[in-house]
């Protein structure tokens, strides 16, 4: 059975609404506690007795966490059912946060971090699955937009909670603050979302240890060298070039131990699915997306803070202009998707955001903040509609049971994206300081610029708009996917 093909933007139907609704309380966490951790670092340096090297891992190990428990999101939900891993999600979310907040030192915050990082991991994934599951398998764009408002709000709310808490109360706070949000996540998930638990007897899926030893540190090692790529020395860094390498090996055996896994079954993540055009296309798409979308996100707040003198919170309050652009996208991407189509909206998106990047790579220390706003505003507009049509065409001729794969290959596509993308700007940045700080920001800016340029290459190959193809009409052999995700 493949899931139905859907451009329409359809309305939510109210049991839908109140999964949705149900998704966004216990997502929105998550999302504020990342927001507000940015602009806590540097008082983490000076309440914990720390240096700025080693709180740097309060997010680089949350980061590392998150992509280590996105690969088993599936297996997991197919051996305990999606509402009750989203709750043990949830539960361990809060249960890092209390951690985090009663933290002696800066190897303790770094410990419960990636406890809260773990959970984060299970919680992205989850979020977009059990949506898509709970509509029947059609990822409408109005659903997707939905969905996905905590990463509009969270820029927008993160930084005013997150600077109200650190100038009126205790840093503890910024992780205390998340025990009545995931209270009211519990709650709402006890009651509205189904019951999937598997029947009693049914055959349970077995994990895949050898993909997921493969995979794992694949990702990790991936994802920390592209952090540390900004340091002195580069790519011929030992801490950029040993884990890079070893990232990559894993990941090319990886890759080999899935498409050619004894007896058919799928790997820990199915990456045969990425045969249907489908999915491949808007996965080759968000890591490009996480790239543009985050290498901006990087820039912009230093911008801000280093040419301007704005101090953390008052650069976080000057960006929300974007945030408020990408939330106002969220209304008006479902149309755009059911009139144009997700490949002419997803290449508009990129050159809108490259478009509304440009001015920040003439910018300097006297650029007006009011011009500035005004083209943030816009951005966030072009960011806020680019992830929701490739996300809304990856199911199309997905099988059912192959649903949270396909969650999962978006995810860690987006994933490695998004850390590519900060290393490039990032490298730019470090290499061009040598010319001044205008200059060097100017040109971090150009190649944010054309990593959303490139970005259209990937877009050119969505589905159209009228695509009706599946696997069965394209001629597509299937690839046997179990519905356990064993």
């Amino acid at each position: 059975m493949t899931t139905t093909p859907t451009t329409d933007d359809q309305k939510l139907s109210p049991e839908l609404r109140r999964v949705v609704v149900t998704l966004i309380v216990g997502g929105i966490a998550a999302i504020l506690d990342s927001t507000m951790m940015t602009l806590a670092l540097h008082t983490l340096v000076i309440q914990l007795h720390s240096t700025v090297d080693v709180i740097q891992w309060v997010t680089t190990g949350y980061l590392l966490a998150m992509a280590v428990a996105i690969p088993i999101t599936g297996w997991a939900e197919s051996r305990v059912g999606g509402k009750r891993l989203w709750m043990t999600a949830l539960t361990l979310f809060v249960v890092g946060s209390v951690l985090c907040a009663l933290a002696w030192n800066d190897t303790s915050l770094i410990a419960f971090r990636v406890l809260q990082g773990f959970a984060a991991g299970l919680i992205f994934p989850l979020l977009q699955t059990l949506a898509v599951r709970a509509s029947g398998g059609k990822a409408s764009p109005r659903l997707i937009a939905t969905v996905s408002l905590p990463l509009a709000i969270g820029p927008i709310l993160g930084p005013i909670i997150g600077g109200v808490i650190l100038n009126s109360l205790s840093w503890q706070w910024l992780f205390l603050v998340n025990v009545p949000i995931i209270a009211v996540g519990l709650v709402l998930a006890a009651l509205y979302l189904p019951a999937d638990r598997p029947a009693p007897g049914a055959a349970r899926a077995t994990l895949d240890l050898v993909g997921l030893a493969l995979l794992a540190p694949a990702l990790v090692g991936i994802l920390l060298g592209l952090s540390n790529l900004s340091q002195d020395g580069g790519i011929g860094h030992a801490d950029v070039l040993v884990p890079m390498l070893a990232g990559v090996v894993l990941l090319a055996a990886f890759i080999l131990w899935a498409v050619r896994r004894p007896g058919g079954r799928p790997a820990i993540v199915d990456l045969r699915l990425l045969r249907f055009r489908s999915l491949g296309a808007a996965s080759a798409v968000l890591f490009t997306a996480g790239a543009a979308i985050y290498a901006g996100a990087f820039l912009l707040p230093l911008y801000f803070q280093q040419l301007h003198g704005e101090s953390v919170l008052d650069a976080g309050l000057l960006l929300i202009p974007q945030g408020v652009g990408s939330l106002v996208a969220r209304f008006f991407v479902g149309r755009l998707v059911a009139r144009f189509g997700s490949r002419p909206v997803t290449i508009a998106s990129f050159l809108l955001s490259a478009v509304a990047t440009v001015p920040f790579a003439f910018a300097g220390a006297d650029t007006s903040l009011w011009l500035l706003g005004v083209v943030l505003l816009v951005r966030g507009f072009g960011i806020g509609t680019l992830l929701v049509p490739p996300i809304s065409v990856a199911y199309r001729d997905v099988p059912a049971a192959g649903i949270p794969d396909a969650t999962m290959n978006t995810r860690i596509a987006q994933q490695i994206g998004t850390s590519f993308g900060i290393a490039i700007v990032a490298v730019a940045l470090q290499s061009l300081l040598v010319h001044g700080a205008a200059t060097a920001f100017q040109g971090a800016f150009w190649w944010a610029v054309g990593i959303s340029v490139f970005a259209l290459i990937p877009a050119l190959l969505l589905p159209g708009s009228k695509s009706k193809a599946t696997a069965i009409s394209a001629g597509v052999s299937a690839p046997t996917v179990a519905p356990n995700n064993s």
